[in-house]
């Protein structure tokens, strides 16, 4: 029987799940799993887990005083919910699952160290050992001094949002364990400014900056792992054969596992120690200094910590509509104001870079596939979640 493209690639790469749906997980069994924001409110939407989302809440607010705000309650119920998703997804792959502190923590260096705690003591409550988990951060200064910290406590960090050599440089000096370079929004970054409809896999922009991080890891023996991330087809995920990881969504993968192409290896660690490059000095102000003058990685960073917050605050409204159906006093609504929070210049129609969120999930809302969401498309594909906060508890 001929080899999957998919099997030739977990030959040389292993391969990560970018999903919060369990299904898909134990569909392609990958080793690591992870998650952010937007895919668990992707998969919170599911029926399959309503009652995760409800236990969540419930726990909430029973660790919360009497009379205390929906708000904090809600805030509560996304760390715990997703430690619930984390949980069961490490029952089903043999590695490690990333969970991801609030983005907008992302320029508040003790902040984002208190909520890794808070998140890994969690994990620890529940039987889990802290070796199983990547806590997410974002490749902020702020984020990456926030990563050293608690690399030093034996707490191991995803640096994501990661699109210049300068961020990649930085956390691997301050020795974390992982980074994720997001391959497909930087492709988007330069559609858009080159005006180009495409470019071939091997010339891609955002292959390219992932070839360069990972022959400058290998050539100056950084240990910190490079997981490709943010593709947007078969041929950069082909490009990229030989990184340490990739995470794929389901969609992508299953394309993988239809494919029987011949993979040759494309990134060796042996090819990258005879290359000609320069070793960065990397302090404060050169990361600073590099981060303003490299616009796509600035324009970038910034988009992607704007919509991961953006995907809290429609988990929020999310969790809320369900909380008031649980308690009794039903909110109704949550379709409008979901989408109001993505519609940034209220036209009427949410656009990638408004989504700002994962990828896969703005794909599956946006039905008629014209690169918007309108708030049709968004309500019906919301459905499921307000059926189930209209539905009584159990």
């Amino acid at each position: 029987m001929a080899r999957t493209t998919l099997d030739q690639l977990k030959e040389m790469t292993v391969v990560v799940a970018d999903t919060g749906d369990i299904h898909s997980i134990e569909k392609f069994r990958p080793r690591d799993a992870t998650t952010n924001p937007s895919l668990i409110t992707a998969a919170a939407q599911m029926p399959a887990y309503a009652s995760i989302v409800d236990e969540a809440l419930q726990w909430a607010k029973k660790e919360g005083g009497k009379g205390e705000p929906t708000d904090r309650i809600v805030k509560r119920a996304i760390d715990r919910l997703s430690i619930e998703f984390g949980l069961r997804i490490l029952k089903i792959v043999t590695g490690r699952v990333s969970t991801e502190v609030d983005a907008r923590l992302s320029f508040d260096t003790h902040a984002t160290i208190d909520k890794a705690h808070a998140l890994i003591g969690q994990y620890e409550a529940a039987g889990m050992t802290r070796d199983r988990v990547l806590i997410k951060i974002a490749s902020t200064w702020e984020g990456i001094r926030a990563a050293e910290v608690l690399q030093k406590e034996g707490i191991h960090c995803n640096l994501t949002l990661l699109f210049g050599i300068h961020q990649a440089v930085a956390c691997a000096e301050a020795n974390v364990t992982l980074i994720s370079p997001f391959v497909g929004r930087i492709l988007d970054w330069y559609k858009k400014e080159e005006k180009r409809d495409s470019y071939p896999s091997a010339e891609d922009p955002g292959v390219v900056s992932v070839a360069k991080i990972y022959d400058y890891f290998k050539k100056f023996d950084h240990k910190t792992e490079i997981m490709g991330a943010s593709f947007r087809n078969t041929g950069e995920i082909l490009e990229l054969a030989g990184c340490d990881l990739l995470t794929i969504a389901p969609n992508l993968l299953a394309e993988l596992a239809a494919m029987e192409v011949d993979l040759p290896r494309k990134l060796d660690p042996k090819a990258a120690l005879g290359k000609d490059i320069a070793r960065i000095a990397m302090n404060e102000a050169t990361f600073r200094e590099m981060h303003d003058k490299d616009r796509m990685a600035k324009e970038k960073l910034a988009e992607g910590i704007a919509g991961f917050s953006k995907a809290l605050v429609a988990l929020e409204h999310q969790l809320a509509e369900r909380l008031g159906t649980l308690t009794g006093e039903a909110r109704g609504a949550a379709a409008r104001d979901l989408f109001n929070v993505y519609d940034l210049d209220g036209d009427g129609y949410i656009t990638r870079e408004e989504w700002g969120g994962a990828d896969a999930v703005f794909e599956a809302l946006d039905t008629d596939r014209d690169g918007k969401i309108t708030p049709e498309e968004l309500s019906a594909g919301l459905g499921a979640a307000f059926r189930l906060s209209a539905a009584p508890p159990h």
